[in-house]
């Protein structure tokens, strides 16, 4: 506490006596000077700065330097100001550019996967709709046991292994679809082969579906 104090006196102490081989004045003259600069309630150009120069002056003893509010600059360092005003204001352009331009092509990019993944479903959909059909078919003509067909069956039998990680979301999303949509197929649980699993069942009559064609 006494270092901070004994600093504080001495940077008072130096400023003083630069203002006084500046000016010619006496250290007292100036203190009065930042007496009526504190207390002054008009814009005088001159700012009372403390160490902290975020926290405002109270008193004459906490000021530590002086600051222009409307410093003086030449020509010179009014240009290179300009310049690098304008070249920062430049590249914030530029950045704001490319970043606007890089989510425009983000979102183009992802528009243009959700139609491919819409258009798959329903792809999907439809390849859906034949194998069950075919097989109620089949069971008609006694070539199947069964009048319905494993859902994982059908999955299996229309996306190889090696894309069924990649196709998953389209079959789930297809799958939704049938549930929701499709009044000609309708989803039941069964057992087969000792065990419960889900089974699409085509509903209308043969005679029905071949009259649509």
């Amino acid at each position: 506490m006494l270092v901070s104090i004994l600093n504080e006196w001495r940077a008072n102490l130096l400023m003083a006596s630069f203002a006084q081989n500046v000016t010619g004045s006496s250290s007292q003259k100036f203190e009065t000077a930042l007496h009526w600069i504190l207390n002054s309630n008009k814009d005088l150009g001159i700012w009372l700065k403390g160490r902290d120069l975020s926290e405002p002056v109270s008193s004459v003893e906490e000021v530590f330097c002086l600051e222009s509010a409307h410093p003086q600059m030449g020509l010179g360092c009014r240009f290179r100001r300009a310049v690098v005003t304008a070249i920062v204001n430049l590249f914030l352009f530029f950045w704001c550019l490319i970043t606007l331009w890089g989510i425009l092509l983000y979102l183009r990019y992802r528009w243009r996967k959700m139609e491919e993944e819409e258009q798959a479903m329903y792809d999907m959909v439809k390849k859906i709709i034949a194998v069950v059909q075919d097989h109620y078919k089949e069971w008609e003509r006694n070539l199947e046991r069964y009048p319905y067909v494993g859902i994982f069956h059908v999955r299996d039998s229309l996306i190889p292994p090696q894309s069924r990680k990649k196709m998953k979301r389209v079959w789930e999303r297809a799958v939704d679809f049938l549930a929701s949509n499709e009044s000609r197929i309708q989803t039941e649980s069964h057992r087969v082969a000792g065990e419960d699993m889900l089974v699409w069942r085509w509903t209308q009559p043969s005679y029905l579906s071949d009259s649509e064609h």
